[in-house]
């Protein structure tokens, strides 16, 4: 299924494959690493792929069997990262690793198949640079969750600018160009699934059907996802703020207009004093006011976050990459 971004006019040449790099977080999931590995292996059978494994500071076995399976497999790459940065600081651990022509984005917790990337390989041979996965099934997840889900993306659409895809995700493979451009962008609130539309270039969606977690428990927590959602949406719209003094024009209009009003109920006296009504009126402001330097205390702090310039991530060990300085440990990434 295309979507409006897909470029129609066919194209001069088809790409041939050098590299594939797959690029999956993880974090606390040793009862289903050797699995995901094994299907990946199996999805991408006679193709030449490396498989770039970023352990987000996780405190099970995960190091241990990532260390286990880079040392049986020279074509997996493990990032260690110093202690736990969140999900999306660690897939772009991942892409800044990745030496591939071709570059998936996937979580390892077997909710998104492996076996779809032969599908999103086939559009990009034909000259697609982002193609992106669709979920048109969404197994094992409450009602609560899909409908939090539809809450976000219908927001996404009013208050951002950038064309999301519902019920799109990480799941997509990008072409080294748009990789690279994707790469340049260098704030620490990341939404790579918007940031990625953000760039450009030719998109293609694919739809697929999305299974249960294969073991273990989600990561994402209610206050993870709201945290995630505000981040997504303050990080492509400024109209939050925009908002928000639009609301306070409003109140004030309203106080103005009431002068007039009060006055005249004084000089005819029928005004009635009561002192529920103004506790209400004061409450309701206070409330509005808070509110509103709250969220300009929100964007204040991601500015302060990004003008301190400290790196996105810093890396514990490498497995399998290739040899780098000692000054690339804490690189400004």
């Amino acid at each position: 299924m295309a979507t409006e971004h897909e470029h129609r006019d066919p194209l001069p040449h088809v790409r041939t494959l050098k590299l594939l790099s797959v690029v999956a977080p993880v974090f606390n999931e040793d009862q289903l690493l050797d699995v995901f590995y094994a299907r990946v292996c199996k999805a991408l059978e006679g193709l030449p792929f490396e498989l770039v494994l970023v352990d987000d500071g996780s405190s099970d076995r995960t190091p241990e069997l990532l260390a286990a399976i880079a040392a049986a497999d020279e074509r997996v790459r493990v990032i260690e990262l110093s202690r736990n940065f969140g999900h999306q600081t660690a897939i772009t651990a991942g892409l800044d690793h990745a030496s591939g022509d071709a570059v998936v984005m996937i979580d390892a917790d077997l909710q998104d198949p492996p076996e779809v990337i032969p599908q999103m390989l086939d559009h990009w041979r034909r000259g697609t640079d982002v193609v992106y996965a669709v979920r048109h099934r969404r197994d094992g997840e409450t009602h609560f969750k899909l409908l939090t889900a539809r809450i976000f993306y219908k927001l996404f659409d009013a208050l951002a600018n950038v064309p999301l895809e519902h019920d799109s995700g990480d799941f997509r493979l990008l072409d080294r160009a748009p990789l690279d451009a994707l790469l340049a962008m260098r704030e620490r609130n990341r939404f790579l699934r918007g940031m990625t539309v953000w760039i450009g270039y030719t998109q293609t969606a694919v739809p697929y059907e999305r299974d249960a977690r294969y073991a273990g428990e989600t990561k994402y927590t209610l206050g993870r996802m709201l945290r995630f959602s505000f981040d997504a949406i303050s990080s492509f719209s400024h109209r939050p703020l925009q908002l928000a003094t639009l609301f306070g024009f409003l109140v004030s209009l309203i106080a103005f207009i009431a002068i007039p009003v009060v006055l005249a109920l004084r000089i005819v006296g029928s005004y009635l004093p009561g002192f529920g009504s103004l506790t209400i009126a004061i409450l309701l402001l206070g409330g509005i006011q808070l509110m509103a330097i709250g969220l300009i205390g929100e964007y204040v702090g991601r500015i302060y976050d990004e003008v301190k310039g400290r790196p996105l991530y810093v890396v514990r060990t490498r497995r399998n990459m290739p040899p780098v300085d000692a000054d690339d440990i804490a690189e400004p990434r």
